[in-house]
């Protein structure tokens, strides 16, 4: 039985995982750590292009588990193709709720309160006042009702906002309310002062936030993307940004990086992030203790957390 793991954090850096596999360091380096047919558990390289964390995948003859450090899995599908049946791939579900559910309120509130304007002003000496909105009695729609989209709505309650409404591929009910089917999505939009998409990047959701969708949202509504870049059709929220009639707040494009000369850069109302949602301070502890709890479910033969697909059964 092969038992190489592969680990895109130094295996001295992580405190207490299991002893029996061999440790090897790989964080999307030029050359190999080892012979990737021999590595039993693959944790991805965190915030690295999809080409190079797929790389390996094809000579892991013998991999078991593909884990990633991310909440998406859509940098590591294309690779599937290439593994044998039966190996489970697992999110980095629990890893990146805190920063995503801070990130989600900054862009929020930076946009609705004008901090933006506030920072440019302050670079030209300018005592900018004025009149601005604010979260409070704001009805708030969340498109994506996973993990991240409660830990928004966790950051969201001492804001007084009026409501949260919900959406998710499938119904159901939660402590805090009902969780509606995407296919409410179109009756729900109009209501909303702020639309948040949180939702992973599949073929259902690849240009979601299109015309339409963009159409129906409220004039004055702010669309938030903390997801995935091609969840929203750049052109289409162009359309509407460029005349005014709603804002956003992106910490995902498409394309990304955004091209220093895109016209999202001076779109007029929308603010972007460069994708920073998970890599802050809380990052490492978090990782650590995901892969920590994992690989001793795997050595120990437990039933491993965050399984999203087996190859074979199902490639999402």
């Amino acid at each position: 039985m092969t038992a190489d793991v592969w680990l895109p954090i130094p295996p001295d850096e992580i405190e207490g995982l299991p002893e029996g596999p061999g440790y090897r360091y790989w964080n999307g380096g030029e050359d190999f750590p080892a012979d990737p047919a021999d590595c039993a558990f693959y944790v991805v390289p965190y915030m690295k292009p999809s080409p190079l964390c797929v790389r390996p995948m094809p000579e892991m003859s013998h991999v078991q588990v593909v884990q990633t450090l991310s909440a998406g899995i859509d940098h590591v599908q294309p690779g599937l193709r290439h593994l044998r049946p039966g190996v489970r791939l697992c999110n980095a579900r629990g890893v990146h709720e805190a920063s995503t559910g801070e990130l989600t309120l900054a862009l929020i509130l930076a946009s609705l309160r004008g901090i933006p304007d506030f920072v440019r002003a302050q670079d030209r000496g300018e005592w900018l006042g004025g009149f601005r909105p604010a979260l409070a009695d704001k009805n708030v729609l969340i498109v994506g009702y996973g993990s991240i989209g409660e830990a928004i709505e966790d950051r969201l309650v001492p804001f007084e906002v009026a409501r949260v409404a919900r959406i998710a591929r499938s119904e159901r009910t939660t402590a805090r309310g009902p969780v509606h089917p995407l296919t409410e999505l179109a009756s729900l939009l109009p209501e909303a002062d702020i639309v948040i998409l949180s939702t992973p990047l599949t073929e259902t959701t690849r240009g979601l936030a299109g015309a339409d969708f963009l159409s129906r949202m409220k004039d004055g509504a702010l669309l938030v993307n903390v997801a995935r870049g091609p969840v929203v059709d750049t052109k289409a929220l162009l359309a509407e940004v460029e005349t005014g009639r709603i804002t956003a707040a992106l910490d995902v494009t498409d394309p990304e990086p955004l091209p220093r000369e895109h016209r999202l850069w001076r779109a007029p109302g929308v603010l972007i992030s460069p994708h920073v949602g998970g890599p802050t301070s809380a990052f490492l502890p978090r990782a650590r203790r995901l892969l920590v709890d994992q690989l001793n479910r795997y050595v120990n033969r437990e039933p491993l957390r965050n399984v999203i697909l087996t190859t074979g059964a199902s490639t999402g």
